[in-house]
């Protein structure tokens, strides 16, 4: 993979990870368009790090607001920290069984099944971005209609936690838009359902990228090679990472700008349009 290659996922990656438009159906077209294999374990792995770098670009923009709005007293903070693993877990539940039933059921008789072989299915990511956009217009919709706003807690954080979970199988089910449109639904304002959904994304960034290492090293281990090639995908990658993580600064000051302006529904159109697009590319 060429430095230019990962250029253009690291920029599409990072605009798109942190708009609820689904940064990984973007990044495995783009692939496919430069004629790489997405379900390979070194583009998964890829795909990873620049998830890393929009992580970091998440921890630079919401820090502020985390310690302003969560952290002000241990109380406030421990709550906060509660409501993060409460939802980390249901996300760990649900996605480890999705996983299960997808490897030992649906993908039964394939050698070596893992999940990561639907990450190349046009007509999975085409169906999964008409759902993204299908929720973020229903929340839309039942958010312009909603009265006195609710408060965090336990049942809206195991609810997005579950959606979540659902998200990670199903690459063009952006989780960044199903979780914050999931929290409109629960009540949550806009402010609270944005900054609950990328505390999430931060959490859940670590063990993917250990998912994801581990994958490429086994892969590598079945197929006789040496570890040489995992380490020549980190200085690119590294590369591409600080790329997503600028990009990411930049889509999250222009998410921010738009969930307050009432513009949601408009990301909901785009995922609709971009499914009969995908569906359409096969």
């Amino acid at each position: 993979m060429s430095f230019l290659q990962i250029a253009v996922l690291a920029l599409v990656q990072g605009f798109a990870e942190l708009l609820p438009i689904s940064s990984s159906a973007h990044v495995i077209l783009a692939e496919k368009l430069m004629g790489l294999d997405p379900t390979s374990p070194e583009a998964t792995l890829l795909l990873v790090m620049l998830h890393t770098g929009t992580m970091f670009s998440v921890l630079v923009y919401f820090w502020k607001d985390w310690r302003g709005h969560y952290f002000q007293s241990s109380t406030a903070g421990g709550a906060f920290l509660k409501e993060v693993l409460l939802a980390t877990l249901s996300t760990g539940a649900l996605g480890l069984g999705l996983q299960f039933l997808i490897e030992k059921v649906v993908l039964r008789g394939e050698p070596h099944a893992e999940v990561e072989d639907l990450f190349g299915n046009l007509r999975l990511i085409a169906a999964s971005l008409a759902c993204a956009g299908l929720l973020i217009l229903f929340a839309t919709s039942r958010e312009k209609a909603a009265g006195n706003r609710k408060n965090l807690g336990p049942v809206e954080a195991v609810w997005i936690g579950l959606i979540q979970g659902l998200c990670l199988p199903f690459r063009g089910f952006s989780r960044s838009g199903a979780t914050i449109s999931t929290g409109l639904l629960l009540g949550l304002s806009w402010a609270q359902a944005e900054e609950f959904s990328f505390a999430l994304a931060v959490v859940l960034t670590p063990p993917v990228l250990w998912r994801e290492i581990h994958r490429l090293l086994k892969a590598q281990a079945l197929a006789g090679l040496s570890s040489s090639p995992t380490v020549a995908l980190f200085l690119p990658g590294l590369f591409g990472l600080a790329l997503s993580f600028l990009a990411g600064l930049l889509a999250l000051r222009w998410l921010s700008n738009w969930l307050s302006q009432g513009r949601w529904g408009w990301f909901g159109v785009y995922c609709l349009a971009a499914s009969v697009e995908v569906w359409l590319f096969q």
